[in-house]
């Protein structure tokens, strides 16, 4: 008895980690295809995400800087990613002192069909949203886990907004008056709520379904203490999807 439950034990874990190596042969294949297609030559200021996938752009993204001596600035979306950029010898910049950017490369929690998305996961959302305004061209890059026909098909963490700390009390109640299910972030390893970068707290709320993203953001801006919201509507330029085989497939918005 003890043998076969030892087995099970053994065959859940090691399922588990062939399912985890799957995932991160699918994100890096969706970083690097995005780095070697849209970074070139001409390519001077590129926006860097934030999340474990742009980890693996970054690294694309070192390896041709040095190998082809290309001169480009990237910008952070965070301190994630302003950590990234410093400790993989790229230079660092910020949108103050480049407000137009060439490119931006993002992840996503999830994506529909008309390549709206769910952001805010890393709780990175209001500087996120910010970079990617700036972009003439902004590319999400996801692993195809991520794809789905309507925005709360498979991502059921509920969508972020970034809130002011002395409001959160008035935003949980408005979020509930609107039907959704609002709950504040807590940190994982500190007590208490999670912090931005920002200083501010983070609201998920979950929904029944979003029937028009777009209204339902605009919406939300309107609540007085939400900073912005982890809805992407009509912002990404095209998503690649990486696949566990190596392979990938980009989607261009209409």
């Amino acid at each position: 008895m003890y043998i076969y439950k030892s087995f099970q034990r053994n065959s859940l874990l090691f399922k588990q980690l062939k399912r985890s190596l799957s995932m991160e042969a699918a994100k890096k294949a969706a970083a690097y295809e995005a780095v070697n297609k849209y970074v070139t030559k001409e390519t001077k200021y590129l926006g860097v995400g934030s999340g474990s996938t742009i980890v693996y752009a970054v690294e694309r993204l070192a390896q041709r800087v040095k190998e082809e001596d290309l001169n480009i600035k990237c910008i952070p979306t965070s301190f994630q990613s302003r950590q990234l950029i410093l400790d993989n010898g790229l230079v660092l910049s910020d949108i103050q002192q480049h407000p137009e950017l060439d490119i931006v490369i993002d992840g996503a929690d999830e994506v529909d069909v008309n390549l709206n998305c769910i952001k805010g996961g890393g709780g990175c959302l209001t500087q996120e949203k910010i970079v990617a305004s700036c972009a003439k061209n902004f590319v999400i890059i996801a692993d195809s886990t991520k794809r789905s026909q309507h925005l709360g098909d498979s991502w059921k963490n509920g969508v972020a907004v970034e809130v002011i700390p002395m409001a959160y009390s008035l935003v949980i109640m408005k979020l509930k008056q609107l039907g959704f299910y609002p709950s504040l972030r807590m940190a994982k390893a500190k007590t208490g709520p999670l912090v931005t970068d920002n200083g501010n707290f983070i609201i998920d709320f979950k929904f029944d379904k979003l029937t028009d993203c777009k209204i339902v953001n605009d919406s939300l801006i309107s609540i007085p203490g939400i900073v912005e919201t982890g809805l992407f509507i009509e912002m990404a330029n095209s998503v690649i999807f990486g696949f566990s085989d190596g392979t990938t497939e980009e989607i261009f918005r209409q």
